[in-house]
């Protein structure tokens, strides 16, 4: 099927690029039905949507001579979400128009907006560009869009889950009523719909989607793991697919750092991205993983919204996606454009369940391995060694000479044994892993129990990951009130609302003590409760729904336990302002941390 109802300078264009035939979305919307109407579009990205809307509001642009003519003032505006894909959006439209002699100006943050104001002076009939940065010059008066013709909306539920709501009304309010609007858009939650009905008339409303909501050139994967063991799965999986590109997905940026220092230890070239990052390191980022450079990125969800990287093969779920809508944004960086990707979800055992109703739910078939070991990352070394060292080559006469001198010292089976070598070494080990049964965990479990903590008491702490517990600040805590070391601490359960921890049998007397004497002490640390445990985590959260004491209290302080009423202590412990310094007249905290960002 070729591209129906274009004009030839579009049709040169593409099949300058390889253009055969369209996609489905980009059939729909050539169709004589979508012609000079509004569109609301739903198709997956890396469905081919830029060649798509490029083509759709083509006639509105070019003239029956098949050139778009000069014009004072943008002609078709296009909004994107992220500088990143705004670039790549431009790009698209430029090599799509050239023939037809259309001037296009880039509109972003992070670039430099004179030259940008300056583009816009001089006559761009389409305007490509980030919300903020749009808004930004239409109130400054360098964006005019009253003979705006055509404005397209690509990626609208990310613009509205960023914020970016206010600017996209002001956009497009200042555009003429009479224009066309289309909305692109992988989901079409109510926000967009509201949208699309405050702004479009008599819009045409085109899927293609499908009833499956993964793309159809992706492999789902859910990999079951201990919880302990994540960091070890992940490492095994980049082994095991060796992708050329591949993305690791995190819900924080302290997650993003301790995951791409982890990588980096263990020999993977990796970049990160996350909120933190200022946009000439995301900049240097995308480049090296464009360069071949670095071969992993680990990103949260918002810091890799329209990313395009024509390599990555394999998207990593470290953290579960919070919903259906997320788990399909971030599995969309791969399986672009007709190429095969896999999206695999790290799955502790735990969380099982809520992983197959969020598949379910979203009609995504997945299949449930175990993550690899490392005798099948070894045995897929040797296939991939064997395929690259037989592949034909060339060899020049310095390279003849050395391989002839090796042959002349050593027998050939020595020199291919030290290539092996050598092409082994480059690689990182793969990490063992605990077989996927309840007897090998339970064994597991055994077995890291440290020397000295055969026999432990369980104490509990009236904070949790509410109050960003942390083992970091959480440790020179208990050393300090309870006059111990690390040393004689063992392990540390963090829940929602509570921290439980092991101290020896022989030293819990002492330890208790001590954390009486220190209760009293003129510090915020008085108003963290430490008190001995009825048993370890689970076994305690039991009795206390035996007993009916399960519930919190209305104002969020722990069931039973005293408040702190001294003049400086905050009024519940249990509240997330106990741990960031409230009571402090400088706002500085002794121990708080910041909540994670991110997300």
């Amino acid at each position: 099927m070729s591209f129906p109802n274009i004009v030839p300078v579009l049709g040169e264009a593409l099949a300058e690029h390889g253009y055969a035939e369209p996609t489905p979305v980009q059939a729909a919307v050539l169709q004589p039905e979508a012609a000079g109407r509004d569109l609301v579009v739903s198709a997956q990205t890396g469905s081919g949507k830029t060649v798509a809307f490029g083509l759709a509001i083509s006639a509105d642009l070019i003239a029956a001579d098949g050139t778009v003519p000069l014009a004072e003032t943008p002609l078709a505006l296009v909004i994107a979400p992220t500088r990143e894909l705004a670039l790549q959006v431009s790009r698209e439209l430029a090599w799509l128009y050239a023939r037809a002699g259309a001037r296009i100006a880039t509109c972003v943050g992070g670039m430099d907006p004179s030259k940008e104001r300056r583009a816009l002076r001089s006559g761009a009939s389409i305007v490509v560009g980030t919300p903020g940065r749009l808004r930004d010059h239409l109130e400054r008066g360098a964006l005019d869009l009253s003979s705006l013709r055509a404005i397209v909306l690509d990626e609208a539920d990310e613009m509205l889950d960023m914020g970016f709501r206010e600017d996209l009304e002001e956009l497009l309010d200042a555009s003429p009523t009479e224009r066309r609007t289309l909305l692109f858009s992988a989901t079409m939650p109510r926000p967009i719909e509201a949208l699309a009905r405050r702004y479009q008339r008599d819009a045409l409303r085109i899927s293609t989607v499908g009833d499956d909501r993964g793309h159809g050139d992706i492999a789902y994967q859910a990999a079951t793991v201990s919880p302990s063991e994540i960091e070890n799965a992940v490492v095994n999986l980049l082994r095991y697919h060796e992708a050329e590109t591949a993305m690791l997905f995190c819900a924080t940026r302290d997650n993003v750092r301790r995951f791409h220092a982890t990588l980096q230890e263990r020999g993977f070239a990796v970049v990160a991205l996350s909120g933190e990052h200022s946009q000439s390191e995301r900049n240097q980022a995308l480049q090296a993983l464009r360069d071949r450079r670095a071969r992993v990125c680990v990103a949260t969800d918002v810091a890799a919204r329209g990313i395009d990287l024509p390599t990555l093969s394999l998207v990593i779920h470290v953290e579960i996606p919070r919903d259906a809508e997320t788990l399909q944004h971030r599995s969309g960086r791969t399986g672009r454009a007709g190429k095969k990707g896999t999206a695999v979800l790290i799955v502790p055992y735990p969380q099982r369940k809520r992983v197959e109703f969020m598949l379910n739910r979203a009609k995504i078939r997945a299949e449930w391995i175990d993550a690899p070991r490392p005798e099948a990352i070894r045995e897929r070394d040797r296939e991939r060694m064997l395929a690259a060292l037989l592949q034909p080559a060339e060899y020049d006469e310095e390279d003849r000479e050395l391989a002839a001198r090796l042959m002349a010292e050593r027998p050939a089976e020595d020199i291919a044994a030290a290539l092996v070598r050598a092409h082994r070494a480059a690689l990182p080990e793969p990490e063992e892993l605990v077989e996927n049964t309840p007897e090998a965990r339970k064994a597991a479990q055994q077995e890291r129990h440290r020397p000295g903590f055969e026999d432990v008491v369980w104490f509990r702490m009236n904070i949790g990951r509410r109050q960003n517990a942390d083992p970091r600040w959480l440790l020179p805590l208990l050393c300090r009130r309870g006059h111990i070391t690390r040393n004689e601490i063992g392990a540390i359960r963090i829940g929602q609302g509570e921290t439980h921890f092991q101290v020896p049998r022989a030293i819990a007397a002492k330890f208790s003590a001590a954390i009486e004497r220190t209760a009293g002490s003129e510090s915020e640390e008085e108003a963290i409760l430490i008190e001995q445990s009825d048993g370890a985590p689970r076994e305690a959260a039991r009795e206390n729904r035996r007993e009916g004491r399960g519930m919190p209290q209305a104002d969020g302080a722990p069931p039973n336990r005293p408040k702190p009423h001294r003049k400086g202590h905050v009024r519940s412990p249990d509240k997330p302002g106990a741990l960031r310094g409230d009571a402090r007249p400088h706002g500085k905290a002794k121990f708080g941390k910041p909540r994670p960002a991110g997300r």
